[in-house]
């Protein structure tokens, strides 16, 4: 198994370690089930699977970026805290939308071959 293959999905799996280490709880359950969906993608391979689990996470970052520009919009003025927020998260953003994005065409191919 070729890794650039799978970079999409270990990227995700990457992206959901590290929310799991951000809750601070070694039981999170939402960390643990994405993990297994995200794991038996790697091995199943299956193209339904796959063309779900990447529109859902798309829909989830673009509500992700609402939220960003409602915390930009609480900043009275632009300060540093101002700058860190909208570099790294629409950097994160991005990323996660173009690797969401990569995904789905994956599998979209798959899907109509």
């Amino acid at each position: 198994m070729k890794i650039k293959s799978i970079l999409p999905e270990l990227f995700l799996i990457a992206s959901v370690i590290y929310y799991w280490t951000l809750t601070a709880n070694p039981f999170n359950p939402i960390a643990i089930g994405l993990l297994v969906i995200l794991l038996y993608q790697v091995i199943s391979k299956k193209p339904l699977s796959g063309l779900l689990i990447s529109a859902v996470f798309i829909f989830l970052n673009l509500f992700m970026v609402l939220a960003l520009i409602s915390e930009l919009s609480e900043f009275e003025a632009v300060n540093q805290n101002y700058n860190n927020l909208i570099i790294f998260g629409s950097l994160y953003l991005g990323l996660n939308l173009f690797v969401g994005g990569i995904m789905f065409s994956k599998y979209l191919k798959l899907k109509i071959n």
